[in-house]
């Protein structure tokens, strides 16, 4: 009896450490992922330049701030999408790494961010006065220009200083144009509050943000050029507004269509280049430099704060269409991150 009873003790104590064996290298995996330093919220009064009269005015975290207000559970949909996001970076520099379409089960590695060619189509929601006054020549330029600096395409790259000229990426992301819905609208400006997505408010409801990129072009208001939603956002206002004075080619210093340009970093998951704070708060971006605001107008090189030359001709900071021109390698692996087999966006490459 004794001995039954000793056998069955050992039994025990093996499984227990065969347990805490298994909860231990869980919890060691869960901490090779680095989640410290996430945060969604940001505080709006910290950007020491954003209200001064040559800053680009970008309403996407002012709208994040409202809707993780309004959503108790989209914090934990951000926060698992940065952990994915995070989780395919880190797997990229791992020997025998993913190929970008694995879903990291069975003991396969994970899934590093997406390889090769990305097509997004494109609905494009007009909200408009009179019947054209967002012209077909807007809608091509616009389209044009997305595709031009998300290929690598822009000209003025060719200005990058040597700092940062190893960092310049091609994104390898082709836009197409799928439909294009008109809407009279007497409304004469529709705010941030997402009214233009919805048909019942007189707007235009989005069509499939599984397998479209919805772009809402209308007279926003208040000099706001344009917002975007941050992925694991409602499906229902999933996508970008752009106002009608800066979508495509038209006039002034935001007038060669990179809102557009902006706005889409966004929808894939980039933070402003500062960080949207002090030092400190990063963009989660390896390769950009800390700063602690944005930059306006169009900036002589080298512009410093933190320590270090800001990336003022990055897409995501505040400057002058004309002056922005570059995505980094970083950006692109963060961007193709959500393309990954249970990504935020796989269903736009069949996974």
């Amino acid at each position: 009896m004794k001995k039954i009873i000793l056998f069955l003790a050992i039994a025990l104590i093996g499984f227990v450490a065969c347990q805490d064996s298994t909860e231990d290298v869980l919890v060691e995996q869960q901490s090779k992922i680095d989640m410290s330093n996430f945060y969604a919220f940001t505080d709006e009064g910290t950007d020491l330049l954003s209200k001064s009269s040559n800053s680009r005015n970008c309403q996407s975290m002012k709208v994040l701030n409202r809707q993780l207000n309004e959503n108790p559970g989209l914090f934990k949909k951000m926060y698992d999408i940065e952990y994915n996001t995070r989780k395919a970076i880190a797997a990229k520099g791992k020997p025998g790494g993913g190929g970008g379409n694995g879903n990291g089960g069975g003991g396969t590695p994970d899934p590093v961010p997406y390889v090769g060619a990305i097509t997004i189509p494109v609905i494009i929601n007009i909200l408009e006065d009179n019947a054209g006054d967002v012209t077909q020549a807007q809608i091509n330029s616009q389209l044009a220009i997305l595709n031009e600096d998300f290929n690598n395409n822009n000209p003025n790259t060719g200005n990058a200083p040597a700092e940062f000229a190893g960092l310049v990426s091609d994104v390898n992301i082709t836009f197409t144009l799928a439909v294009v819905n008109r809407k009279i609208s007497t409304k004469s400006t529709w705010g941030t509050s997402n009214a233009m997505k919805d048909v019942g408010q007189g707007g235009i409801d989005a069509t499939d943000p599984s397998t479209y990129l919805n772009l809402w072009v209308c007279n926003i208001g208040g000099g706001i050029l344009g917002y975007a939603q941050f992925p694991g956002g409602a499906a229902a206002t999933d996508g970008v507004v752009i106002g009608n004075d800066y979508f495509g080619e038209t006039s002034g210093v935001y007038g060669d269509g990179r809102t557009a340009t902006h706005e889409v970093g966004h929808w894939l998951n980039l933070r402003h280049i500062w960080g949207d704070g002090r030092c400190r708060q990063d963009d989660f971006v390896a390769d950009t430099p800390s700063s602690d605001r944005s930059n306006g107008g169009c900036p002589t090189y080298p512009l410093v704060h933190c320590k270090s030359a800001d990336m003022t001709m990055n897409y995501m900071d505040y400057v002058y269409d004309d002056c922005m021109y570059m995505f980094t390698d970083g950006q692109n692996d963060r961007m193709r991150a959500l393309f990954v087999a249970g990504g935020a966006k796989a269903s736009f490459v069949g996974n």
